[in-house]
């Protein structure tokens, strides 16, 4: 019967199991993780929001909802509450005027407010991630808080497809992670 030779088997886990570990851990951390998918989530929002044609920014499928316009502005400043009230320490975001704005200027609008949310996850510290924070929820920590901003994002971005699908706009290809 065969019996690997130590210094074999040594070799073998040191090179299979050790390296995996160590890129694993510098690829796959939460943090560079939702960095990526955060991208690409302003990205894909803000070709919907080019897509839709400005006079079409009013649209709201029933009078409960929302209007596109609205949509995009109510996702700007959930970012900027978000990432600045609970991810960045020093950083205050501008007040959002919400009332009637061009399509330009929504998408100006829309286009800070993911780059303060690209700056939370570029600037956060991992260390961070389990620290908790009065939420009006209740405590969550700043790694729910990350979630809860992807979450949120992604909601409503899922509402502004059945708007433009309702306008007979195909939405992009998804990109999500």
């Amino acid at each position: 019967m065969y019996k690997p030779k130590p210094a074999l088997l040594f070799f073998a886990v040191l090179f299979y199991c050790i390296p995996f570990k160590t890129a694993g851990q510098q690829n796959d951390s939460l943090l560079v993780q939702l960095a990526r998918k955060w991208s690409n989530a302003k990205a894909y929002t803000l070709k919907m929001a080019e897509l839709m044609p400005e006079p079409d920014y009013d649209f709201r499928p029933t009078p409960e909802e929302m209007s596109f316009r609205e949509q995009l502005l109510h996702i700007a400043q959930n970012i900027q509450w978000l990432s600045t009230s609970y991810l960045l320490a020093d950083k205050k975001a501008p007040a959002i005027d919400t009332t009637l704005k061009s399509k330009a200027t929504v998408i100006q609008i829309l286009t800070a407010a993911y780059d303060i949310g690209s700056e939370a996850h570029e600037d956060f510290d991992a260390q961070q991630l389990d620290k908790p924070v009065q939420f009006f929820a209740g405590t969550m920590t700043k790694r729910q808080i990350f979630i809860l901003l992807h979450d949120h994002q992604s909601h409503h971005v899922g509402q502004i497809i059945v708007y433009l699908r309702l306008k007979g706009i195909k939405p992009p290809s998804y990109v999500g992670w």
